[in-house]
């Protein structure tokens, strides 16, 4: 017998920087009342034989679901950006938007922070060194690689990259159900209130 999970730890974001944070102002309330109104967001990481593989993910906490991700080879702002461009691309919100993250330099640096603002988002950041304050993203991260990454053994990024991208838009939204949200899909529940709306 062997485990399916292998316990790997390395740091994804520096939070020793001397770039302005924004305060805690989702303080855990992990349950809006409707899509798009809060928005969390992380990096992890992904072991290939060609090196890491970064994955920035941005999930709207009402359905669970992830509207946005972006992977690259680097740690950079570049790659979280994009992640949030993808995000703001495909849901469309017209109101203002809670973004949530750590206090990571990425999401911290001023290009970043000018992109909140052109979103017109509101931004908040966990409290130093609380890993908590962002369960919900950590969480979605802790569970793809213990369903996919920790499962594979990936020759390259480029299959890296193939296989989270159906993992999330085909598997993750679609078709793994959550009790947090009545044990249906992120994608059912975020259509079920659109119906409802």
């Amino acid at each position: 017998m062997k485990s399916r999970t292998i316990k790997k730890y390395k740091a994804t974001t520096n939070s020793k920087h001397q770039l302005p944070v924004a305060e805690n102002v989702l303080n855990r309330q992990f349950r809006p009342q409707a899509p798009n109104q809060t928005w969390v967001t992380d990096i992890t990481y992904v072991a290939t034989e060609e090196g890491w593989l970064y994955l920035a993910s941005v999930m709207d906490l009402y359905s669970r679901k992830i509207v946005g991700f972006q992977m690259s080879e680097r740690m950079t702002k570049a790659l979280v950006i994009e992640a949030l461009d993808r995000a703001y691309k495909q849901q469309q919100p017209s109101g203002e938007v809670l973004h949530h993250s750590d206090r990571g330099s990425q999401y911290a640096s001023s290009d970043y922070q000018a992109r909140l603002k052109v979103y017109k988002m509101k931004g908040s950041m966990s409290r130093k060194g609380n890993c908590y304050d962002n369960a919900c993203i950590e969480s979605f991260h802790s569970v793809i690689k213990k369903e996919l990454i920790y499962l594979e053994k990936f020759k390259t990024r480029d299959q890296a990259r193939k296989r989270i991208f159906e993992y999330i838009t085909c598997f993750y939204n679609a078709k793994r159900i959550h009790s947090t949200i009545g044990y249906l899909t992120p994608n059912e529940y975020e259509r079920m209130y659109r119906k409802e709306a």
